[in-house]
């Protein structure tokens, strides 16, 4: 439904972040918040802020969740791009559109690079697609054009990158 007339849509791009690889969490013996990225995560993470640096592309914010795996990955990337990351605990699990549109509101960014997890980041992006079956894998990136507030089907992708079509571009 579109807005009532002379009332301004903002749009924006999010870039959504899934955190790099962080080894077996089966194998992980302390509490799950505190599992780190593994190197092949690290080399990911890194990468993929090398990729943004080159691509330009200059997100105004980067927001992880708490999770030490995501807040890594957020670091390396914002280590690449000059930016300091902001922690906000919506991310940290159970993350719905609705959360994700607070979010958004609250940060008042106009193209936030949003770091968080599985499953909640494959079902915001195949809400925001109006999809289904979509994996969201570790370490990628999903660029999404969309409107506030966020509605079902209304994004659409500008971006998907896995994690190894940077695997040989160098950092």
């Amino acid at each position: 439904m579109p807005p009532p007339t002379g009332q301004h849509v903002r749009l924006e791009t999010v870039h959504l972040v899934r955190h790099a690889h962080a080894g077996d969490p089966e194998a992980w013996d302390a509490p799950d918040e505190l599992r780190p990225l593994s190197a092949k995560g690290r080399r990911q993470a890194e990468r993929l802020g090398a990729f943004l640096v080159r691509a330009d592309i200059r997100p105004d914010s980067l927001i992880s969740s708490a999770k030490i795996r995501a807040l890594q990955t957020a670091e390396l990337v914002g280590q690449a791009l000059g930016r300091k990351v902001e922690v906000d605990e919506r991310l940290s699990g159970g993350c719905s559109l609705a959360s994700l549109d607070a979010l958004l509101g609250d940060s008042n960014a106009h193209a936030p690079m949003i770091f968080g997890h599985d499953p909640d980041f494959s079902v915001l992006v195949a809400d925001l697609l109006g999809t289904s079956g979509f994996v969201m894998r570790k370490g990628a990136l999903a660029s999404i054009d969309v409107q506030r507030p966020l509605r079902v089907g209304a994004g659409v992708l500008r971006w998907l990158i896995p994690p190894e079509v940077l695997a040989d571009q160098g950092s």
